[in-house]
């Protein structure tokens, strides 16, 4: 790896606004979206110039020997860090949907199948279980609802209560089809929208004991979450990306899936050169190489956790966030005279990314052009742009809070979402009076 000990010599900036200095940011411009594409550090783009030399000086040479060779290391770096229990375990791919969609595709499905996802799970996803169910044999799609405000117990409660309903339904089609039909369910480790942490680790259990495929999209895991231990938690499958929290450059994910489970993934996506006929066990193999891509992101991990151990390490980053997320959070609503959505007295669902109602009636549109509006009249007038959707009869903000956030960001930002949702309501009316075209389904869930 490149060497990165002569730019991480002298102390990092205080968090906060100091720490600015480390990003690319036009000075003008706000971040508090950054959970959808998340950000390069200057240190990581610094680092990571070696290896785009070594590219093009001998593309054979890096292409044929040296990415993979970094690579492997990399993987087995990363491995350690998610606390997979083999190396082998865990492979790139460009992103979380990238990942998600190698799994899905990879079963065999058929009559019967059963694919359970959640009025939550992130929109891309849903879209891509509708897809498999669309074809033939069209497997069928069952959703998990789930309304904030909650509590991590009452979810666990009610998902135990859920799945034990697909088995029922399971059980069913067995006796009309003298076969046992398959269960896979798509489980958000941290939803998109609503930013919040899900208790995933007990969800996955409960599918274990019910006998149900679990595929957690950890989109906003790696970076975020604390201490992964996969091997304990033991899900079938786990995406994440590590170009959001972690630091890395776009586009860099992790597929996990433990060897038990590796025969299900017959290929990767795009097929390897690589691909056994019938299937083979060369899991690692098939996505070491599967097309021309630029390979770099990937070895970006690695300089991304040497950025993060500079800065104090994995704790050290997420108590900053955690903190300024709630403290930011609580003043954006006061602000606003509003309220956040995570209700629980320990702040269960809240890790770095924190979610405030705006301020509209009740009877207001859901329609996507709202959305639109915000995103014109914050992210271009104003500089200044977290993200919005609508959820459970309100419209909501989800903001991320970053090493470079402070309380006075969601200050700025409470005042612009005044001035810019007076302006909608004034361009679009209240909901009373059909101005807009009123189509929930075509609200964009953000990344």
């Amino acid at each position: 790896m490149a060497n990165v000990v002569s730019q991480y010599e002298s102390k990092p900036p205080p968090f906060g606004h100091e720490m600015r200095k480390c990003f690319s940011f036009d000075p003008e411009y706000i971040n508090m979206n950054h959970g959808s594409y998340g950000s390069l550090p200057s240190p990581v783009a610094e680092a990571i110039k070696p290896y785009y030399a070594l590219a093009e000086a001998n593309p054979d040479l890096f292409h044929r020997f040296t990415s993979i060779d970094l690579i492997r290391d990399v993987r087995k770096r990363i491995a350690k860090f998610i606390g997979a229990a083999h190396t082998e375990e865990v492979v790139f791919v460009p992103n979380a949907s990238h990942g998600l969609n190698t799994i899905l595709r990879s079963f065999i499905w058929e009559e019967g199948d059963i694919i359970s996802s959640c009025n939550t799970t992130y929109n891309s996803i849903s879209r891509t279980a509708e897809y498999i169910s669309d074809i033939p044999p069209h497997p069928e799609v069952v959703q998990f609802t789930l309304l904030f405000p909650t509590s991590h117990s009452e979810i666990i409660q009610n998902w135990r209560a859920y799945v034990r309903s697909l088995n029922e339904m399971r059980d069913q089609s067995a006796q009309k089809l003298g076969r046992r039909p398959k269960i896979v369910a798509i489980i958000d480790s941290i939803i998109s929208v609503p930013g919040a942490l899900l208790p995933w680790k007990e969800m996955v259990k409960i599918c274990k004991e019910e006998d149900v495929w679990s595929v957690v999209d950890g989109a906003h895991s790696i970076g975020q979450e604390l201490d992964l231990n996969l091997a304990e938690a033991n899900p079938d499958f786990w995406v994440t990306n590590c170009h959001k929290w972690m630091y890395a450059k776009r586009g860099c994910a992790l597929l996990y899936v433990p060897k038990r489970n590796q025969h299900i993934i017959k290929a990767s996506f795009p097929t390897s050169h690589a691909y056994k006929k019938g299937g083979g066990s060369n899991f690692v193999e098939q996505f070491e190489w599967n097309g021309t891509i630029d390979f770099v992101p990937y070895i970006s991990a690695s300089c991304a956790l040497d950025f993060r151990a500079w800065l104090g390490g994995e704790h050290v980053i997420n108590d900053y966030c955690h903190r300024i997320a709630l403290e930011g959070g609580k003043r954006l609503a006061q602000i606003l005279g509003t309220e956040i959505i995570d209700q629980d007295q320990d702040f269960q669902f809240t890790l770095s990314m924190v979610n405030v109602a705006v301020p509209f009636p009740p009877t207001m549109s859901s329609a996507f052009e709202i959305d639109m509006a915000f995103r014109r009249k914050l992210l271009i007038k104003r500089k200044i742009y977290p993200a919005f959707f609508y959820h459970n009869g309100k419209w909501w903000i989800r903001c991320s809070a970053q090493i470079w956030s402070q309380v006075e960001d969601f200050e700025v930002l409470g005042q612009a979402i005044l001035e810019a949702s007076k302006e909608i309501l004034e361009e679009f009316g209240d909901g009373t009076e059909k101005k807009t075209m009123g189509i929930e389904d075509k609200v964009e869930k953000v990344n």
